[in-house]
């Protein structure tokens, strides 16, 4: 028997079929082959059709199968990963009402931020773990207060994920992993929060019945059985964001276990087993998939916008694109650790909730012209992004997410060697590293859904642990005094 998973990104969408017994991929495919259109009519704006995702969604599921030599009938149960934050809104038909306002459309900061304000600071942190922000209850707000004909035809708001489940099933459903992503979720008392749906002025009727993570949460309609060649009736039986997702997909489920991910932005994910929160609000926190009313487990989110960007920027702007990622390691190999003292702040990508919402720019401190040379820049580069990391897991720290392991994708920035020695020790955790993405990852959290699985346990002994990097005893000292000397950098900035 066979498992679904879908990935719906903002530039493609996933489709990858899982062998329920090996735990191996037996096929895979996305669309479009090329980026997704995104819709920016005014700056800071980011939107895309709903029915974008759902076309291209057929075709990768129908190419993954012809590649994997399934059928419909083999298909024993469908999983969902999606675009954390986006806004989905229908009327009684289940027609989409406007396009989908998506995770990076910043139109609502403003009115998350006069939220903050007015609830409380201390209100909102201690109900709802995070600001409203320009999260997806921001949002619908936005539309309620310039859209207000449209507004007045809503039957519900959905998350992406909650869209393509509809589309699979002529069901509207989401989570309380999903509501907390939204911020619509009150940590306190385990329920859609009153706080935020009577200070936006929402009705409770706009959110749908809510559904549990992991669980047969409907079935898919005869009509897309025909279409796409599934089995009528096949259970949706696990949905959730992309970050709790990944998380998942390399078995992040205690506390103490941190997931990591160093693409153009980077992100490290920890679970809590408390309900705490940054009084400063520099990370997000969120219903991890295997969140209860009975067992804690929050997922933490911290993101740093400017992560692989700056190695890119570093390629195109220093090496002047005449080096492969791979000669930039090897020239960065040649210098030792700390770059000679020479450090760089990667934050030159936004402003970086991180650091407060502030926006300092990308720093170079204490290049001596006479001394450093190109390697100690790819290398300083490197360092720096990692010591981000560092700088972010000390604020996870306290609030309890103590790293015991950070497991990541042997993909983007993990394949450097100097990244992930010196973030395993930095950090002095060790890191492991797998071959797995979202699609993979909601695969096999389908299969624990519908009951394949017997357990966790069970659902994660395909996956195969692919390299382990543990902590370098004998650069410690050196790259210690390097992250000392970067922070101190950063403080003086701050």
């Amino acid at each position: 028997m066979v498992l679904l998973g879908i990935d719906i990104g903002s530039s493609s969408v996933k489709a990858s079929i899982l062998n329920g017994e090996s735990g191996q991929i037996m096929g895979s495919s996305f669309y479009p082959k090329s980026e997704m259109t995104i819709v920016a009519s005014q700056s800071g704006w980011a939107e895309q059709q709903p029915e974008l995702w759902w076309e291209n969604l057929k075709l990768a599921i129908l190419e993954a199968k012809k590649l994997a030599n399934v059928s419909g009938d083999d298909i024993v149960a469908i999983g969902i990963s999606y675009q954390m934050h986006g806004l989905v809104l229908v009327d009684k038909n289940q027609n989409v009402l406007r396009p989908s306002i998506i995770w990076c459309d910043s139109r609502a900061t403003e009115i998350g931020n006069k939220a903050f304000e007015q609830i409380g600071d201390q209100a909102c942190l201690h109900s709802l773990l995070n600001s409203p922000g320009n999260f997806t209850a921001s949002k619908l707000r936005w539309v309620k207060e310039n859209e207000p004909s449209l507004y007045d035809k809503i039957d519900k708001m959905m998350l992406p994920g909650d869209y393509i489940a509809m589309r699979l099933t002529g069901e509207i459903k989401t989570t309380a992993s999903g509501l907390s992503e939204g911020i619509f979720w009150d940590f306190r008392k385990n329920a859609v929060s009153d706080l935020v749906m009577d200070y936006y002025g929402f009705s409770k009727d706009l959110i749908p019945d809510l559904v549990e993570t992991f669980g047969v949460q409907s079935g898919v309609t005869s009509a897309v059985a025909a279409e796409l060649g599934l089995k009528a009736g096949t259970p949706v039986s696990y949905r959730a964001g992309d970050q709790p997702n990944n998380a998942l997909s390399l078995n992040v489920l205690n506390p103490g276990e941190i997931a990591a991910t160093a693409g153009t932005s980077g992100v490290v994910y920890g679970v809590s087993g408390e309900v705490k929160y940054d009084p400063q609000s520099r990370v997000n926190t969120f219903a991890h998939v295997n969140h209860s009313a009975t067992a804690n487990r929050l997922g933490v989110l911290l993101c740093i916008n400017g992560t692989g960007i700056l190695n890119s920027w570093i390629n195109k702007n220093v090496g002047n694109k005449s080096f492969s990622y791979e000669q930039m390691n090897a020239l960065a190999a040649t210098v030792a650790a700390g770059s000679d003292g020479l450090s760089v702040l990667p934050f030159g990508n936004g402003a970086e909730r991180v650091l407060g919402n502030k926006n300092i720019g990308a720093q170079f401190c204490g290049l001596d012209l006479n001394r450093h040379t190109q390697a100690h820049l790819f290398r300083a580069a490197q360092e720096g992004i990692v010591f981000s990391f560092k700088y972010g897991m000390e604020i996870l720290k306290g609030i309890g997410i103590e790293a015991k392991v950070i497991r990541a994708g042997r993909a983007n920035m993990f394949q450097s060697e100097i990244f992930r020695d010196t973030l395993a020790t930095v950090s002095n955790v060790s890191i492991e590293l797998y071959d797995t993405d979202g699609a993979a990852g909601a695969a096999r959290g389908a299969g624990v859904g519908s009951g394949y699985y017997a357990s966790f346990k069970e659902a994660f002994a395909g996956l195969k642990k692919l390299d382990l990097v543990e902590p370098k005893a004998s650069e410690q000292e050196r790259v210690g005094e390097a992250y000392q000397v970067w922070e101190s950098n950063l403080k003086k900035i701050l």
